[in-house]
C-alpha cells in the first residue's frame, strides 16, 4: 500500500467518527436526547433550555389543595424511533 492509499484509508476511517462527534454535539445543545440500542435508535424530546415559561425545567407544579405537575408546551413533541433488529417476543430459553 502506498502512502497515498494509506492517507485516503485513514481519512475514510475518520469520517464516521467525526460525523458521530458532530451529531453528539448537536444533540447535546438541542432539545433532543439520542438513545441507541441493538434494537432501535430513538430521538426523545427534552425541554428547551430557553423556554420562557418553564425556563428549561419542562413543567411546573400547580398550586391549590391538590397540587399536580403540568408539562410545558416546549416538551410536547413526538418521539421518533428507528427499528433496527426485530425483537423475539418469546425467547427459546426460560428467563432464569
Amino acid at each position: 500500500m502506498t502512502a497515498r492509499h494509506l492517507r485516503i484509508a485513514l481519512l475514510l476511517a475518520a469520517v464516521p467518527a467525526a460525523a458521530a462527534t458532530v451529531a453528539a454535539i448537536a444533540l447535546k445543545t438541542s432539545a433532543w436526547q439520542l438513545t441507541a440500542s441493538r434494537h432501535e435508535i430513538r430521538l426523545s424530546p427534552r425541554p428547551r433550555k430557553n423556554c420562557p415559561d418553564c425556563k428549561g425545567a419542562g413543567g411546573w407544579w400547580s398550586e391549590g389543595p391538590y397540587p399536580d405537575g403540568e408539562q410545558c408546551w416546549c416538551w410536547d413533541r413526538p418521539e421518533h424511533t428507528l427499528r433496527l433488529a426485530r425483537r423475539n417476543p418469546w425467547p427459546d430459553e426460560p428467563p432464569f
